[in-house]
């Protein structure tokens, strides 16, 4: 890698740094190929990017970012996970390591918030950001359903009696 490319993949990583809103530092320990592109797909699946990158580069790029502090989570082959949802990258991690051994997560970062391993696992566990909008969504209309609902029920009621009494004259 030259001195232009090394530029080029810190001015690239830290506008990744600027735009994410988690990121989760995993470590590689042996991971075919096939393992890698899974893990990949997965990734984007969830909205998320996995890029490895030297660590050398990565700690350059940190710097004067939100993300300062994972500068001690870079050491040993490492790889980066990101996502604008706080919750796509931890929960595509997490579940790739829940099957795949050789993926360790190390840690990560919510902004200047650090994550050890168990934050990382804990922000896996929530909601995602979709998951949130559809529940707020679905709280909005159950009201508006309930008084459609009430109001429609007495006439409904008026509806069924009279239907009733008609039945019966005319039996």
């Amino acid at each position: 890698m030259d001195r232009a490319q090394k530029a080029e993949a810190v001015a690239e990583l830290k506008q990744t740094f600027n735009e994410v809103a988690v990121v989760v530092i995993t470590r590689n320990l042996g991971l075919t190929v096939a393992q890698s592109t899974d893990l990949r797909n997965r990734m984007r699946d969830a909205g998320a990017r996995y890029k490895v990158a030297k660590n050398t580069l990565t700690l350059i790029a940190v710097e004067g970012t939100t993300y300062a502090p994972i500068s001690d989570l870079l050491t040993g082959p490492t790889a980066l996970a990101t996502s604008a949802d706080p919750v796509a990258a931890a929960k595509a991690a997490v579940d790739f390591a829940k099957t795949n051994p050789k993926l360790e997560i190390v840690g990560g970062a919510m902004g200047e918030t650090l994550l050890d391993v168990n934050g990382v696992k804990a922000l896996a566990e929530l909601p995602s950001l979709d998951e949130l909008r559809a529940k707020i969504v679905g709280l909005i209309q159950a009201p508006a359903t309930k008084i459609a609902r009430t109001i429609n029920e007495p006439g409904a009621q008026l509806a069924r009696v009279i239907g009733a009494y008609a039945a019966k004259e005319a039996a």
